[in-house]
């Protein structure tokens, strides 16, 4: 294998990126604002560190806003940030 390729046939497209429909004018532009790997929501610990290494500890709630990643808020604990990263993930973006 060469130092590009990917594994798996290469006749199946890359899952990492969602198809751009062809026909929308806005098709690139919708690409360019997905966010990187299609992660709407993260989390991650407010004073550093793995995020499994201290699952007590407060939590920074990041949100994609269409650009970049935003700060949405705070949680108290890992199982709390968890919940809110899966719970609704690019709703409110989607309907922007």
């Amino acid at each position: 294998m060469g130092k590009h390729s990917r594994p798996g046939p290469p006749n199946q497209p890359s899952r990492a990126v969602p198809p751009v429909a062809v026909d929308d004018p806005l098709a690139a532009y919708d690409k360019r604002r997905r966010p990187p790997m299609d992660v709407w929501r993260k989390h991650r610990p407010l004073h550093g560190g793995g995020s499994h290494v201290q699952p007590d500890e407060a939590r920074a709630l990041i949100a994609w806003n269409g650009f970049a990643y935003e700060m949405a808020g705070t949680a108290p604990d890992l199982a709390t940030a968890q919940q809110w990263v899966t719970e609704a993930p690019g709703a409110e973006t989607a309907d922007e």
